[in-house]
């Protein structure tokens, strides 16, 4: 017991050593998140941010780039890293699922009537009207919380999670920012569903990055998926 107890202890921090960056940066975007939320309603927000949107560059970026929050992209994602190392294919996509399954579940069974800010300035607040990106097809309902934040944390935070480069995970991480303010940024969410599915997407891959990476029982997973080495 007291050895099970000392590996776990080790584990975290080892876990916390090698992580601590991505945290620190994910902290204090939350930190930044928590004030102006704090500070003024939604929608008073959403004007704020919304002032952003004009630059042609900065728009075309954002249209796109959107879709790395989307579901398909994580699967695919998860799909490649299966092909080369089962246990860590096993873990995103576990990850992606189960935070997707959860998100889905607050936004169609809990808060099913929170609005997005397309319908909400477009019937309840026609006094301001919003920027928006040609091209983009709008949605008015199921706003909280996001699913294309949760999904982009999920799969971001587990591919930072088991690369050992810090850069590497500097990058994933601002990857997985972008995308999560593109859906504020083209007033598909509101700030603080962007927050909560940040959250909901790396609470979920820390917890299943102790199921399936921190498990030793799991190592003889750590191959291909399929092995084309002759024998």
């Amino acid at each position: 017991m007291v050895i099970g107890t000392k590996q776990k202890n080790y584990n975290l921090k080892k876990f916390l050593r090698n992580n601590w960056l991505y945290f620190i940066l994910y902290l204090v975007v939350l930190i930044w998140a928590a004030y102006y939320l704090f500070q003024f309603d939604k929608v008073a927000l959403h004007i704020k941010l919304n002032s952003l949107v004009g630059n042609p560059i900065i728009d075309l970026f954002f249209k796109y780039f959107t879709n790395v929050g989307d579901g398909i992209f994580a699967i695919i994602i998860g799909l490649i890293v299966l092909l080369f190392n089962i246990r860590k294919g096993i873990f995103i996509l576990a990850t992606y699922i189960v935070s997707g399954l959860c998100t889905s579940f607050l936004k169609n069974f809990c808060f099913g009537d929170v609005n997005r800010p397309h319908f909400v300035f477009g019937y309840f607040v026609q006094k301001v009207k919003l920027n928006l990106v040609n091209g983009v097809d709008m949605v008015g309902l199921n706003s909280f919380p996001s699913g294309h934040a949760t999904s982009a944390f999920a799969l971001f935070t587990c591919l930072a999670l088991i690369t050992e480069n810090k850069f590497t995970k500097i990058i994933f991480f601002t990857i997985g920012l972008l995308a999560a303010f593109s859906r504020t940024y083209l007033s598909q969410h509101w700030l603080v569903d962007i927050t909560v599915g940040s959250l909901i997407g790396t609470v979920f891959a820390i917890v299943f990055y102790f199921i399936f990476i921190n498990n030793s029982r799991l190592e003889k997973l750590n191959k291909p998926l399929f092995n084309f080495k002759k024998s």
